[in-house]
């Protein structure tokens, strides 16, 4: 592994300027939302500001991505304060001393299990999140998001119970809102809507922060009735392990820590691999696993909970023309200065300021466009996208990504248990048409070409068998020649290769020759070895439709000319 930043290789001196610009637009944006992530997290707010020094260090000199910004994520943050509720620890409640170490303790465990995902090269293990599932699973968790804010935005104490509970609770509690919360929490929603319509180089977040907790200030909003965030403690980010917690608490965290570690690798894998698609850039996500796992290890011993790569600031990163993770270091540094020097100014900050700016994260996550094209294009992944959403507000963020991977894991061994199967015949102008393998189909009279488009293994043979026989007892015309193409079967398992050898004798017992057609040469190795190839000569493989059919129309014992071959 190349062990030079990726930050370093090629490194231009005209991308310096952009650089350092990108990143200084970047921590505008990030210092208002990581801080509202400490309220989905339920830890103190300057958690959220760690979250973005020392991680986001580590994976810029590690990570190979050079865009992929790495910091407090929502997705993430939802799972950790759902695995830490659940805890059931003396003690261990939200924003204490013993739930921040449980959260740091989380993001230790968290690395390492991202470094033993790269020792192992497990990274395949984010893929088994579906598109589908994946929307469905950010949608519940924006769903969640936005609707916990609610309270928070209206001055109402946060009922407790799930969800539905929750929801009935505020509903019935408006009477006891606070007008003038109310008023601070809607007036950022509208400050971030207005600036990202009509001016959005300016990062509305930021300017609803300034602009509020001076209004706060200067009429004392606190003392008629409206909550503020109140001391803020910054100073230099705590370096250590956890205090509080043991390497004896571990099995309590790592339900948590699991579900936090597929969900990072399938979106910080998705995340770093289309913006570098976009630039044409080298895709390693092995060495991004790397950075990520030393940036959550970096979290977990400077005060700070779990973190992810971050597609919306990202694309913030992208659309600011930053060129590499030089931007992200700069935006750690102007990060690390507010919080040594300017926390302070964060005390009248009122605290519905927080909840109107996650609950604009929770909308952002909620994907009305990408549900509405699964319910175009898809139904049935629409339908495993809405069961995911549901799972995930209604009964729990963990339950939900548990689910998601189930749902995938079942989708594929669907897709490999019922793929499509074809029978292949010849247009006019001699080119290849798939037909339905339904009864009655056949390639040319006496000819059925058979395609089946996936791996044969146990699971499918039978089926496969079944389909097969199917075809050849229905065809119109007495079959002489059935031909399997292989194409689309890169192997064949031993329980596989025993059902076809029963075809080829089926096929005998009708009085039909058995050919394969375009087999690769590994495939053609897997049946030497179990024997079947014993009951085929060499003149009954072709490596061409064409071959097929010129040798059919040749007549029944005919094998392949070398011009269809080629």
């Amino acid at each position: 592994m190349n062990v030079v930043p990726g930050l370093l290789r090629g490194y231009q001196r005209s991308w310096l300027a952009r650089d350092v610009i990108a990143g200084l637009t970047l921590s505008a944006v990030a210092i208002p939302e990581v801080m509202g992530y400490t309220s989905i997290a339920q830890t103190p707010i300057v958690t959220g500001l760690y979250t973005v020094i020392f991680p986001t260090l580590v994976f810029a000199l590690l990570c190979s991505s050079r865009l992929l910004v790495v910091g407090a994520d929502s997705a993430t943050a939802a799972v950790l304060a759902a695995g830490l509720s659940g805890l059931g620890v003396a003690g261990v409640t939200p924003g204490s001393p013993g739930w921040l170490a449980f959260a740091g303790l989380t993001a230790l465990v968290c690395g390492v299990l991202l470094v033993l995902a790269r020792l192992l090269r497990l990274g395949f293990i984010g893929d088994f999140l579906s598109a589908s599932v994946l929307i469905g699973f950010l949608t519940g968790v924006g769903i969640q998001v936005f609707s916990g804010q609610i309270p928070g935005l209206l001055g109402i104490p946060k009922g407790g119970g799930n969800w539905f509970a929750q929801q009935w609770h505020w509903i019935t509690s408006l009477s006891s809102a606070s007008l003038v919360t109310c008023a601070f929490g809607l007036s950022t929603v509208v400050i971030i809507r207005l600036f990202k319509r009509f001016l959005p180089v300016v990062p509305g977040a930021i300017v609803a922060v300034l602009l509020l907790t001076t209004i706060s200030a200067l009429t004392d909003a606190h003392a008629h009735g409206v909550a503020v965030v109140g001391a803020v403690q910054g100073g230099f980010p705590p370096i250590g392990l956890p205090s509080g917690v043991s390497w004896s608490d571990v099995p309590k965290v790592l339900p948590t820590a699991l579900s936090c570690f597929v969900l990072i690798i399938a979106q910080s894998a998705a995340t770093s691999r289309s913006f570098a698609f976009k630039h044409g850039d080298a895709v390693d996500i092995n060495r991004d696993i790397v950075g990520l796992s030393g940036a959550n290890l970096a979290a977990g011993i400077t005060g700070t909970f779990v973190v992810n790569g971050s597609p919306t600031k990202t694309q913030i990163l992208d659309e600011q023309k930053g060129r590499t993770q030089l931007a992200n270091m700069t935006m750690a540094a102007v990060v690390l200065l507010f919080t040594l020097f300017f926390t302070g100014l964060l005390a009248d900050m009122p605290t519905a300021v927080l909840a109107g700016i996650v609950l604009l994260i929770g909308l952002s996550l909620i994907d009305v466009p990408g549900m509405r094209r699964l319910w175009r294009r898809r139904r049935n992944e629409f339908a495993v996208a809405l069961i995911t959403t549901v799972t995930v507000f209604a009964v729990g963020v963990e339950q939900g990504i548990i689910l998601a991977l189930v749902l995938s894991l079942l989708d594929l061994v669907r897709r490999q248990y019922r793929p499509g199967d074809y029978v292949v015949a010849e247009d006019e102008a001699g080119e290849p048409v798939y037909l339905p393998a339904a009864p009655g189909a056949q390639s040319r009279p006496g000819l059925v070409i058979f395609r089946y488009d996936a791996e044969l293994f146990y699971a499918n043979a039978s089926r496969f068998a079944d389909h097969f026989e199917a075809v050849l007892s229905a065809a119109p015309d007495p079959v002489r020649w059935i031909a399997l193409d292989c194409g689309a079967i890169p192997d064949i398992d031993y329980s596989a290769g025993l059902t076809l050898a029963n075809l080829i004798d089926y096929s005998r017992a009708h009085d039909a020759r058995f050919v394969l057609v375009r087999p690769d040469t590994q495939l053609l190795a897997t049946l030497r070895a179990y024997g079947t190839m014993d009951k085929l000569s060499a003149g009954d493989v072709f490596p061409t439709l064409a071959a097929v059919f010129e040798a059919y129309q040749a007549g029944p014992g005919a094998a392949p000319s070398r011009q269809a071959e080629r």
